[in-house]
């Protein structure tokens, strides 16, 4: 199956396209933050990749504000800009996300109120917009575990898996809103993902084993950054309900194909 740009935008700006997907595992903090200080030094990146097996393992759940911003080479500018709240839970090996995007627009200062909801669980991508009350479904099928690994890119994740789908590099540290961050370039080694997006950037929080931003590169040059903030994870128990669409009695369903 061939991704519908809506869906490859959802995987890359969530994942998330994202969290998860997302956490405990240096002995000392003290000695991953010395680690993090050598950008040449390969503990650095074992200490970063481990603690994201072990956050990985103890994964539940995890929220999240964002910000996904689009960026055109063609133009040299971000044109498009959402913002809102995003939601992960695993249940048994699969992964559930919720995302809530609130405010839109051309630009960070341009934002207006532009609800939308895009859900992802039991194998399929479920949009809805309230103005034209109107759900959009994507039936992944079999390309369902290559979204899902996607999506938990940063967010539950382990570092094992990561290894095993890129060359990872370790780009050094740097500050993200606070937050002394490992930098982490992604190479996919497969050829056909590569034709998607041919680099990803993750900022790694050494702490908490998650993301806190990432970025997503297509051979274009056009890229995706995923900005995350008040991050939570395995907090207080995420209510079901909001894994839910909150549709009306006339909403209609479309399944568009390709």
């Amino acid at each position: 199956m061939k991704s519908s740009p809506l869906i490859l935008s959802i995987a890359l700006t969530c994942g998330a396209l994202g969290f998860a997907l997302p956490h405990i595992s240096l002995t000392c903090s003290a000695l991953g933050f010395a680690l993090l200080q050598d950008s040449t030094n390969p503990p650095a990146l074992d200490a970063v990749l481990k603690k994201m097996d072990a956050t990985a393992a103890a994964f539940r759940t995890a929220q999240a504000e964002f910000e996904w911003d689009r960026y055109e080479k063609v133009i040299d500018e971000v044109d498009d800009v959402q913002t809102g709240t995003i939601y992960y839970r695993r249940s048994g090996k699969d992964t559930e996300m919720k995302a809530d995007i609130k405010m839109a627009g051309t630009s960070a200062k341009e934002l207006k109120s532009e609800p939308k909801y895009v859900l992802f669980s039991g194998g399929k991508i479920r949009m809805y917009q309230p103005k034209p009350d109107q759900v959009t479904v994507w039936d992944l099928g079999k390309n369902s575990s290559d979204f899902e690994s996607y999506l938990v890119l940063g967010f539950g994740g382990s570092g094992e898996d990561l290894r095993k789908a890129f060359d990872v590099t370790y780009l050094g540290a740097e500050t993200i809103n606070g937050v002394t961050t490992a930098k982490l370039q992604l190479v996919p080694k497969s050829e056909r993902v590569r034709n998607n997006f041919n680099k990803i950037v993750l900022w790694i929080d050494p702490e908490k084993g998650i993301s806190v931003q990432q970025q997503f590169f297509d051979p274009q040059g056009d890229y995706r950054l995923a900005k995350y903030s008040a991050v939570e994870v395995n907090g207080k128990k995420i209510p079901d309900e909001v894994f839910r669409l909150k549709t009306t009695s006339k909403t209609q369903t479309i399944s568009p194909r390709g």
